[in-house]
């Protein structure tokens, strides 16, 4: 607690919107001016509508003033007090990645520094991608098992309560979810890093821009905060079948039945491809609509609600699995196992 008496008023306000001016971060004003660029290029220049007609669409009010954007904003400031609380709690990447280097040692069969020969600019580039696409893989799982699992989907159905898509829709999660992101990040990333210093030796290193990984920076000035948003930018098919085009994305909150369990990717397709959960986008006209569903009516949900509503149905979930019977629970854990395990 010491840490925290010794914040002042301007560390806390950093703390919260630091974001907004981290090149490390989604929402970086800089990746924020070249989204809304490119989606006046895509509305203008390539969809024909007139000026006035771009800038209106793009600066629409009902989207960044509406009842769901304000929530999006609510709980964005809310979840980033909590995380000057919970953050010094988790374990951190450096853990993972010590404890893992560690233990590899006493792996037999791996030789450390097996590779630490290979020139530097291939080991640099190797990193640079291995630990990009192990991160998004990572990331697609979980998402994945917080649409497959019941008491997961209790805690994200917090971000899909939104009825319009803003870049800080991203961060309309609920605390738990955050917490689970964060170890997976931990896990993920430290894992990696460990492997690859063990293997690689000291010249490991990570082509960056600004700070991040050079492939996260491209993703991010391609236009990465378009993903939860109104501009509808689709991909050519064949490239949508790699990566996740801001269209796509929009498809996976779409609350059409065909549209349920789809698109989990954050930056590559190919694992939705592979995992057979790929939907391609869909004409500009096409009507789509946000939100959750309950009992066949559109829910409305205030910042509070979304926050207490998940631990209910946690609640819930645990009540069940404690009234099952041996039978029920193997069959359960038999079924978590085959979603775990499907397509692998």
């Amino acid at each position: 607690m010491a840490a925290y008496s010794t914040m002042d008023f301007g560390d806390v306000i950093n703390h919260i919107f630091g974001h907004f001016i981290n090149p490390q971060k989604r929402i970086f004003f800089g990746y924020f001016c070249l989204s809304f660029f490119i989606g006046f290029t895509w509305l203008f220049v390539l969809k024909k509508k007139s000026l006035r007609t771009s800038l209106a669409i793009i600066f629409s009010r009902n989207v960044w003033m509406g009842r769901s954007a304000k929530v999006d904003y609510t709980i964005f400031i809310l979840n980033r007090i909590l995380t000057l609380f919970i953050s010094p709690l988790l374990i951190t990447q450096l853990a993972i990645a010590t404890a893992v280097y560690f233990w590899l040692h006493s792996v037999s069969w791996l030789q450390v520094g097996a590779f630490a020969q290979w020139p530097k600019p291939v080991i640099i580039a190797l990193y640079t991608i291995i630990i990009f696409v192990i991160d998004d893989f990572s990331k697609f799982l979980v998402h994945m098992m917080m649409h497959k699992l019941p008491f997961l989907w209790s805690i994200h159905q917090t971000h899909h309560s939104a009825e319009t898509l803003t870049p800080i829709t991203v961060y309309r999660v609920h605390p738990l979810e955050g917490i689970l992101y964060a170890l997976r990040g931990s896990v993920a990333q430290g894992t990696t890093l460990a492997l690859v210093f063990f293997l690689f030796g000291s010249s490991v290193s990570l082509a960056s821009v600004l700070g991040i990984n050079v492939i996260v920076f491209v993703f991010h000035i391609a236009g990465s905060n378009l993903r939860h948003s109104h501009i509808r930018i689709r991909y050519w098919r064949w490239l949508e079948t790699l990566l996740i085009s801001p269209a796509q994305h929009q498809l996976h909150h779409s609350i059409a039945v065909e549209h349920y369990n789809k698109n989990f990717g954050v930056a590559l397709a190919i694992w939705d491809w592979l995992f057979g959960s790929l939907i391609y986008s869909q004409a500009d006209d096409a009507v789509l609509e946000f939100g959750l569903l309950e009992k066949g009516v559109k829910s409305n949900h205030s910042a509070w609600i979304l926050y207490c509503k998940p631990f209910l149905h946690l609640y819930e979930c645990a009540c069940s699995l404690l009234m099952m019977s041996k039978y029920q629970i193997v069959k359960f854990l038999r079924y978590a196992l085959k979603i775990l395990s499907v397509n692998l």
